[in-house]
């Protein structure tokens, strides 16, 4: 129970600064993988004002993935548009690609299995169309067994036609746990830079265990060290929910988070921190804000980066269930959405943007305080096509 208080209490740390009174005294008032990328915006946060580039289309797919497989194996699916043929390179190392030999071909639209590559940190695939530049994507995850939501937070594509770049910004949850060997492989794989958004009594906890030389950088999204879960109602649903929904709201407008933000899109932008990881402790909700705000400014569609936040469930599931299975059970409706993330989660704070700053970009601007030179640095850094 001990364990399951820790966690608890770590969570609620995301939603402490938007329930003030509700809790304990003294808590005050951030292409690959998995599910398939969308295509053309729906109904986005792009369109409020966020200054996308036009569009160039030099990259003629409209949808990619890449998925390793349990055997080994990988998926890779992907649509181009204009092309008639597209050959697969890989290799494991996304800028030594060899066009020696295709490891798969298929026409415009298709999916196909690789097999037989054998071990490697991290295998890489040079999607090459007929017509039209090349798209390298990776499978997602990164599979770490200490950090299951340590993954790519590339990959996307944009509104605009433009790509998300992978390999050189990854979100994760808590790195206390890391081995030995995963912190060898985020040193062959370039980790250079590692934003923490926890409090300080989480950090003291779980101190964050990196590779040596990798640059720390401290940005504490909601301020207070010490957060109690008393006052927290649990035994409901509705509780849960309506604790998360306010913690999301608070990433955006309260000075804590925004302060958090600006310093993680000042990071992200600067191509000397570049290879960056950003995590919180379970990697969900500062750490899935993150994400939201960073595919929104860069022109990912509403749908992809919605798509992205509920991966969560998908990465912590196992976790998820195994502490669930050991809280007592009149706290298990509510404790459920605490470990959750929902949309409605993720809309809190996109209606917290529209509330306070009117648009997406009056959130940039006046929430997080970045310029037009800010914003061109960050697409410049992070958008390929």
């Amino acid at each position: 129970m001990k364990l399951i208080n820790k966690r608890l209490a770590a969570t609620c740390a995301a939603c402490a600064i938007a329930l003030g009174g509700g809790l304990a005294a003294g808590t005050p008032a951030l292409a690959g993988g998995t599910p398939a990328l969308a295509g053309g915006s729906h109904g986005n946060h792009v369109g409020h004002g966020a200054h996308q580039p036009a569009a160039r289309h030099q990259i003629p797919f409209t949808a990619a993935t890449v998925t390793r497989n349990a055997d080994g194996t990988f998926t890779i699916s992907w649509a181009a548009t204009g092309a008639r043929a597209v050959s697969v390179y890989a290799g494991t190392d996304q800028n030594r690609i060899s066009h020696r030999r295709a490891v798969a071909k298929g026409s415009a639209r298709a999916t196909v299995t690789v097999s037989g590559l054998g071990a490697a940190d991290r295998w890489w695939f040079e999607l090459v169309p007929d017509r039209g530049e090349s798209l390298t994507l990776a499978d997602r995850s990164l599979h770490l067994a200490s950090a299951p939501n340590f993954r790519d937070a590339g990959g996307y594509r944009t509104a605009g036609g433009q790509w998300v770049r992978m390999g050189v910004v990854y979100r994760a949850n808590d790195l206390g746990r890391l081995t030995d060997a995963d912190q060898a492989k985020l040193k062959r794989l370039g980790i250079r830079t590692d934003i923490d958004f926890r409090t300080d009594a989480e950090i003291a906890a779980s101190p964050d265990r990196i590779p040596a030389g990798v640059t720390y950088v401290h940005a504490n999204v909601i301020g207070a060290s010490d957060v109690g879960t008393g006052g927290i109602d649990l035994t409901t649903e509705a509780g849960g929910v309506a604790m998360m929904e306010a913690g999301e709201r608070a990433f955006v407008s309260a000075e804590p988070g925004r302060a958090a933000y600006r310093t993680f899109f000042a990071t992200v932008a600067d191509p000397r921190a570049a290879n960056v990881v950003y995590h919180c402790t379970a990697g969900k909700d500062r750490t899935g804000w993150a994400s939201a705000a960073l595919l929104t400014a860069l022109g990912v569609p509403e749908e992809t980066v919605f798509r992205d936040y509920l991966l969560s469930n998908t990465y912590l599931a196992a976790s998820n269930a195994a502490t669930l299975a050991a809280v007592p059970e009149a706290i298990r409706p509510g404790y459920k959405a605490v470990l959750d993330v929902r949309e409605s989660y993720l809309r809190a704070g996109f209606d917290e943007v529209t509330a306070k700053y009117g648009t997406f970009d009056g959130y940039l601007r006046k929430g997080l305080g970045l310029s037009s030179k800010d914003l061109r640095a960050l697409r410049a850094q992070l958008l390929v096509g």
